[in-house]
């Protein structure tokens, strides 16, 4: 997983260095979804993401950016700063769609930031409790 992560942050990084910060969300996407092809990196872009209530999936609108190696969710955000509730997003994504590691990436700012955040069970004791941690990848 470390390798895979490394590789995303390593192509948003030299997206930001190539284009720097000022364009739209979807110019972005577009240049790292090039930048990770490049980089031997599989993806799927704006999958969609069904909720499951009392048994029946529901097309209720979410959609992750990305989906990288099957196993990572990566999320774009074109603002200033990245805020406690895209952070609730991305944990909302990994919970809905079983996955254990997400990326933020916020290509705004004129020094691109980003976030790691993590999603799992963690069994102590016999107990079973759910965890989700974050930290910054620049």
């Amino acid at each position: 997983m470390k390798e895979i992560t490394e590789k995303i942050i390593g192509a948003a990084i030299e997206v930001h260095k190539t284009i720097g910060p000022g364009l739209l969300e979807s110019a972005y996407e577009e240049c790292l979804a090039h930048e990770m092809q490049l980089r031997g990196l599989k993806f799927d872009r704006q999958v969609p993401l069904p909720v499951t209530y009392k048994g029946v999936k529901l097309e209720c609108g979410y959609r992750l950016d990305f989906l990288v190696e099957e196993a990572v969710v990566l999320e774009l955000k074109v603002v200033d700063a990245l805020q406690p509730i895209h952070e609730a997003q991305l944990l909302t994504y990994l919970k809905l769609g079983g996955w254990t590691v997400g990326l933020k990436n916020s290509p705004r700012s004129l020094r691109l930031r980003g976030e790691r955040s993590f999603y799992g069970t963690l069994v102590q004791g016999g107990n079973t409790t759910k965890r989700s941690s974050r930290g910054p990848f620049i």
